[in-house]
């Protein structure tokens, strides 16, 4: 007879984490690592729900930071985190706001939009 090898999962408890937040025109992402850079949850609004134009909504960015804030709090037991900001979405500020709202404490903000230093030429306009 052949025994099957179980793992063994330990529960983590990462008090302090980093938050990534990619905020496009149609999408928020969030994800939620630890310092390392290990990921422990992610939450965008089609997950909770959201479909087609309403995932580009600052209400659907809050409602999935607080998704993916929850699952942290309860599995991983996060208490604090530092933001990145990534992007120029609505659901940029908004996802900060959900995730105060579901426990955690934002110690350290910081934009990391890329910005070009005049590099590739940009489209060109649409016809009105």
């Amino acid at each position: 007879m052949e025994t099957k090898k179980v793992k063994k999962t330990t529960k983590r408890t990462v008090p302090n984490g980093i938050v990534s937040v990619q905020s496009t025109f149609n999408n928020t992402i969030i994800t939620i690592s630890d310092e390392e850079g290990k990921v422990l949850v992610q939450g965008s609004p089609a997950n909770v729900g959201f479909k087609g134009a309403r995932r580009s909504t600052a209400f659907a960015a809050t409602k999935a930071a607080m998704y993916a804030g929850d699952i942290a709090v309860k599995k991983y037991g996060v208490k604090e985190v530092k933001a990145f900001l990534k992007g120029p979405g609505a659901g940029r500020n908004a996802a900060i706001k959900g995730l105060d709202s579901a426990g955690i404490r934002v110690t350290l903000l910081i934009d990391r939009t890329p910005l070009p230093h005049n590099g590739c030429r940009p489209r060109k306009a649409p016809r009105k």
